[in-house]
C-alpha cells in the first residue's frame, strides 16, 4: 500500500507557528502532529509514503529521516494552492494500481487500518459526528452503511457525519481516473478542487465506499483546537511522563502532562494538560493547559491556554500567550 499525505498548505490558522515550520510539525501531547499520524501506519505494509509539500518541505524530510527512517519516502512539490484534489493529483506519476491511503495532515486519529484491505468495497471513508456540519464536508449514508454522496460544507445540514481526512481506495487507478476528469472539467468550489467531488464521480459510476467511524479524532488545525486536542490526548494517555528534573529544588506535577526526558523543571507547578518539549527549562513558573516546544525557557511566569514556539524565552508573564519560534518576552 502507498500512502499520500498532502501537507502543502500554509497553515494560516496556526500562525505564528507556521511562519517557521509546516503545520504538521507543530506539537501536541509531546509529539508532532505528523508523528501521531505516522505511528498509526505501523500496522500496514507501507510500500512508500508520498508527501505533497510546498514551502519548508525540507523540514518534513528532516523529521522523517530523524524519527521514521524505516519508511521509504518521496516528496512531491505542489506549485499552486488549488485544493485537495489538485494536491493529491501531483502524486499521479508515482502511483499506478494497487491500494492507497490518503491522510490529511492536520488531525490526529485512531482507527483499525489493519482491516482495510479485507473490506468488500471499493474503498473506505472515515467519519466523525459533529455538532456543526456546516464547517465540514459531510457524508450521506445508505441504511447498509455505504456512502451515497458527499457534500462539501453544506449551508443547510444534510448530515452530521464529517469526513475527517482518512480515505482508503482499493484501486488507485480508479481514483486517479476521477481526478483526471475533475481536472479536465474544472469541477471546483470557490477556486479549489475538492476530493469530495472526485469521490462523488466514483459513486455516480457505481463505486461502493464503506463508511467507518473513527475511535478517536482530534482536529489540530487552529490554536484552540490544538489545545483541546492536547487536553484530550493527555487525558487519554493517563499517567504523566516525567523527565530528568532537578529534584532537590522542588516541583509539583498535576496530571495529566507530558514532559520530555531532558526537560529541566525547577520550583514550578506543571499541569494539568501541559506538554513540555525537549530541552525546555522552566523555573519559578506555573504552567497549565499549555504546549511548550523544544529548547524554550520559561521563568517566573504563569501560563495557561498558551502555545510557545521553539527556542522562545518568556519571563514574568501572567497571561495566555501564542508566540512563535525564537521570540523573547520579558
Amino acid at each position: 500500500m502507498k500512502v499520500i499525505i498532502p501537507l502543502a498548505g500554509y497553515g494560516k490558522r496556526l500562525r505564528p507557528h507556521t511562519y517557521s515550520q509546516p503545520k504538521p510539525l507543530v506539537e501536541v501531547a509531546g509529539k508532532a502532529v505528523l508523528g501521531h499520524i505516522i505511528d498509526e501506519l505501523a500496522v500496514l505494509d507501507v510500500e512508500e509514503i508520498i508527501f505533497i509539500v510546498s514551502h519548508r518541505g525540507d523540514q518534513i524530510a528532516d523529521y522523517m529521516r530523524c524519527h521514521y527512517p524505516m519508511y521509504r519516502t518521496r516528496y512531491v512539490y505542489q506549485d499552486r494552492m488549488l485544493g485537495q484534489s489538485y494536491g493529491i493529483y501531483q502524486a499521479r506519476p508515482y502511483i499506478d494500481t494497487g491500494e492507497i491511503l490518503i491522510v490529511f495532515s492536520d488531525t490526529v486519529f485512531k482507527t483499525d487500518l489493519a482491516s482495510l484491505s479485507a473490506v468488500a468495497a471499493d474503498g473506505v471513508l472515515h467519519f466523525w459526528e459533529v455538532a456543526d456540519p456546516s464547517r465540514f464536508g459531510v457524508g450521506v449514508l445508505s441504511e447498509e452503511g455505504f456512502v451515497t454522496r458527499l457534500v462539501e460544507k453544506p449551508p443547510t445540514p444534510v448530515s452530521n457525519l464529517a469526513v475527517v481526512g482518512v480515505y482508503y481506495f482499493k484501486n488507485a487507478r480508479q481514483l486517479f481516473k476521477a481526478l483526471d476528469k475533475q481536472m479536465a472539467t474544472g469541477l471546483q468550489l470557490n477556486g479549489e478542487y475538492y476530493l469530495a467531488d472526485a469521490i462523488n464521480m466514483l459513486l455516480e459510476g457505481g463505486a461502493l465506499f464503506k463508511a467507518r467511524s473513527l475511535e478517536l479524532w482530534e482536529d489540530c488545525g487552529t490554536i484552540p483546537a490544538l489545545l483541546e486536542a492536547n487536553r484530550n490526548l493527555l487525558k487519554r494517555r493517563g499517567q504523566p511522563f516525567e523527565g530528568s528534573f532537578d529534584r532537590p529544588t522542588g516541583y509539583t506535577i498535576v496530571p495529566p502532562v507530558y514532559i520530555a526526558p531532558d526537560a529541566i523543571i525547577e520550583r514550578s507547578v506543571i499541569g494539568p494538560y501541559a506538554s513540555i518539549g525537549a530541552g525546555v527549562r522552566i523555573s519559578d513558573a506555573v504552567i497549565s493547559d499549555t504546549i511548550i516546544h523544544e529548547d524554550s525557557q520559561i521563568e517566573a511566569a504563569l501560563l495557561t491556554g498558551s502555545v510557545i514556539g521553539r527556542n522562545a524565552t518568556v519571563t514574568g508573564k501572567f497571561q495566555n500567550l501564542n508566540i512563535g519560534d525564537d521570540c523573547q518576552l520579558a
